[in-house]
This record gives structure tokens, sequence and C-alpha cells, in this order.
């Protein structure tokens, strides 16, 4: 039975309260609206200032959320000590992996991951955003790496075959991990979303990333739009969600040029509240 993370709770409670002010702020739009008109007022000037308000609100549910959300965090950090003095336990997933199975997976997740980066996607990989590269790349990493999988990768040069992670040695089940991920609803398969990614299938680790580990995913929240990125440890990897005959999608940035980035709403910093923080995936150890 898979545990009940914070982030579940935390993301529940803000998708009520965006969806609660959302609909307070679009009927104070409508009655702005209509008492304006009935006074002579120009309409659009009233919109405007309606919709200031609404983008204020919501503004400020966000705040209340990601202010709830390190509050969470912090009792998620004192849990252990909770759960030693009670007699209820989780029962562990069985499909959980192993912390020798979870080195060997971020080795190959990594590598995976690097090697599309270096040598472009492959068009195995179809569905092409930040998203749709975690899946890809836990995908390729659960299955035999066996001489008709390395060609099908392109990785059959001596310099590819001789410094391949050790192979993974895991149970049918496990390795149908990959089809089964968690959606929002609860219902599994083979999809899920950036943020179903990180609220049902993952657990928090950190707002700080120097605690991330290769093949953790750093979570930011961009307001109408949520993006992860793939932690390799030499480097940060992502994908902007947009494909064009010129460009891929696909970005490598070093860790200490995101620190800095100009854009700040981007930079993994403790004090950006767009940056929601690292998490693991939850079938590894630790």
């Amino acid at each position: 039975m898979r545990r009940l993370h914070v982030s579940n709770v935390v993301f529940a409670t803000y998708a009520r309260e965006q969806a609660q002010a959302r609909e307070c702020e679009a009927r104070e739009l409508v009655l702005a609206a209509h008492f304006a008109t009935g006074a002579g007022d120009a309409p659009a000037a009233t919109a405007v200032a309606a919709t200031s308000q609404m983008t204020r609100a919501i503004a400020t549910t966000r705040r209340v959320w990601l202010s709830r959300a390190a509050s969470a965090f912090v009792m998620a950090s004192l849990a252990p000590y909770a759960n030693a003095l009670t007699s209820t336990t989780s029962a562990p997933d069985p499909d959980a992996l192993s912390p020798q199975q979870s080195a060997a997976f971020r080795a190959w997740f990594v590598r995976i991951v690097d090697q599309q980066m270096r040598r472009g996607p492959t068009p195995r990989w179809t569905q092409r955003d930040c998203a749709g590269l975690v899946r890809f790349a836990v995908g390729e990493t659960l299955k035999p790496h066996d001489t008709k999988w390395l060609r099908a990768n392109g990785m059959t040069s001596l310099a590819d075959t001789s410094s391949m992670p050790p192979e993974l040695q895991l149970s049918a089940s496990q390795r149908g991990i990959a089809n089964r991920w968690t959606q929002l609803d609860g219902s599994t398969g083979a999809y899920a979303s950036a943020i179903a990614l990180i609220q049902r299938n993952s657990r928090f680790v950190s707002k700080d990333v120097n605690q991330a580990l290769p093949g953790d995913l750093l979570f930011f929240d961009q307001c109408d739009d949520q993006h992860l990125m793939i932690w390799l440890d030499r480097y940060i990897a992502y994908h902007t969600g947009t494909v064009t005959p010129t460009d891929t999608g696909l970005r490598a940035v070093a860790v200490s040029d995101l620190m800095q980035w100009k854009d700040s709403r981007w930079q993994p910093l403790d004090g950006n509240p767009n940056f929601v923080g690292v998490f693991r995936l939850d079938f590894l150890t630790p």
C-alpha cells in the first residue's frame, strides 16, 4: 500500500483553493461589469479593474499555499518520529527497488537521459515534453539492456559497451512500474503529467539542491504551468515542451548557471516561491 504523501495533501488543498478563488472572483467580475454598465461607467475599464483584483486574489491564494507547503514539508521531516510513537505502519511497496537496485537504476537513468542530450532524441521517444522525458527514461531504464536494446538505442560502440552500468536485476512486476503511474484521480496507466509525477509518484526531498541525487526531479510551479527538470549531478537536463524542425526542445544547463539564471523564477533556490523543491521517485530507495 502506498504512503499518503504530504505533497498529495498540499496539491489537493491548493487545487481546491484555486478553484474556489477563481469561481468567487469570476462572479465578482460579472457583477462589477453589470453594475458599472448600469451606472454609465466604461465596461472595459471595469473589467480590467476586476481582472486585476482576480489576479491579486489568485496570487494571494498561491502564496498561502506555498506557505502551507513549506509548513507541511517541515512536518514531513518529523514523520519518522511520529510513526515511531504509533503502532500503525504502512505496508511496504513490494515493487520498491532495493538500495542496490536503486543505485543501478540511477546509473542507467542518467545514462539514457544523457544519451538523448548528446545524440538527440530517439524516434522511439514520442511524447516530447518535460514529463515525457522522465517517463521515457524510466521505461527504458527498467527494460533488459540486452544486445537488441543496445542496438535500438545506438549504444553498440566500444566506448558505449565498455562503460555500461551494472545490469538491473528486476522482477517482472518491477519492470512494469513504468506502466503503472498513478494519475491524479487515483487510476494507473502508462501516462502521467508533470504534476501527477510529483504529486502521486514521488516524495519530497528538500528545497536544498545539495540533497539531490542523480535522477531526482526539480519541480517548478509557474502559476498556470508546471515544469520538471532532471538532476544529473554534473548538470541539469529538461525539455521545453516545444519541438520545431530546428530545435529538439532539449536543454542542458550547469547547476551554477541555473542558480544565477536571469529569469529568477527558474532559480532552484529556497527563497524562490516558484521552486517547489527536489523530489524523488517513489520506488527508489533511499
